[in-house]
C-alpha cells in the first residue's frame, strides 16, 4: 500500500527554536555596554586582582553577553590594560586639578601630597593599581607592565618638573626621591593609619626639600 507524501511544513508554522536557558542576546554595539563591562572588570581587578578574575566572571557580574565583551576587548590583556588606562586618566586629572590651583612648586608640591594621603585613608584603598598589576606579570614586556611603567616615568617626570621650578640644585635627583617616596606609600599604606598617612608624606618631602637646599 502506498503512502500519502506529508504535505510540506509552511515557515509560518514552523515554531522558533527554543533560546538556551540562562543565555544572554548579544548586545548590538554601544559604549554604554563597553563602559559597564570596564567599569565591572576594573572594580573586581582592583578588588581581587587581575589574575583571579576571568572573563565569564566579569560577563557574569555586567549582565553581558562574552560576545560583546570580545567585540570591545578581544583578549584579557585588552581588558586589563583598558582598566589601568583609565586609573591612569584618573590619576592625572586630579593631579593636573591640584597643579592648576597652586602656581607655587612648593605648595603645589604640598597640595599632591594631601590628596595623595587623603587616597591612602580610603577605607577601600587596595594600593595602587599600576604597581599592583606590574607585581602579578613577570613578563617585561607584558602591556599591563608597560603602562605600569609609563605611569611611573610620568611620575617621576612630573616631580622632576616641580624641582626644577622649586630651583634645587639637583632636581633629578629630588624627583627620584619624591617618586620613591610617593611609590613607598602606595605600596605600605597597610603600615599606616587612616590618620597618619599626609602627616607621614608632608613630613618625608618637607625633610627632603631641606635637604635638597643645603
Amino acid at each position: 500500500m502506498s503512502t500519502m507524501p506529508t504535505p510540506p511544513v509552511s515557515r509560518s508554522s514552523r515554531r522558533p527554536a527554543a533560546r538556551t536557558v540562562g543565555a544572554v542576546a548579544s548586545e548590538p554595539p554601544s559604549p554604554d555596554v563597553r563602559d559597564r563591562i570596564l567599569g565591572t572588570a576594573s572594580r573586581l581587578f582592583y578588588e581581587r586582582g587581575v589574575r583571579a578574575v576571568g572573563v565569564d566572571l566579569v560577563v557574569q557580574e555586567a549582565a553581558v553577553a562574552k560576545t560583546s565583551l570580545y567585540r570591545y576587548f578581544p583578549t584579557k590583556d585588552d581588558l586589563i590594560v583598558a582598566f589601568l588606562e583609565r586609573e591612569d586618566v584618573e590619576f592625572w586629572a586630579q593631579w593636573d586639578s591640584v597643579a592648576e590651583q597652586n602656581s607655587n612648586p612648593a605648595g603645589e608640591l604640598d597640595a599632591h601630597m594631601r590628596w595623595i594621603g587623603e587616597r591612602l585613608a580610603r577605607s577601600n584603598y587596595r594600593g595602587c593599581p599600576q604597581i599592583n598589576v606590574a607585581a602579578e606579570f613577570a613578563e617585561q614586556d607584558h602591556p599591563a607592565r608597560l603602562v605600569s611603567q609609563r605611569h611611573m616615568q610620568a611620575l617621576r617626570s612630573r616631580l622632576q618638573d616641580i624641582a626644577k621650578r622649586l630651583g634645587v640644585a639637583q632636581p633629578r635627583q629630588l624627583a627620584a626621591q619624591l617618586a620613591v617616596l610617593v611609590n613607598g606609600a602606595f605600596v605600605s599604606s597597610g603600615l599606616l593609619g587612616p590618620e597618619e598617612a599626609t602627616g607621614v608624606l608632608r613630613g618625608a618631602v618637607k625633610a627632603l626639600l631641606a635637604s635638597a637646599r643645603a
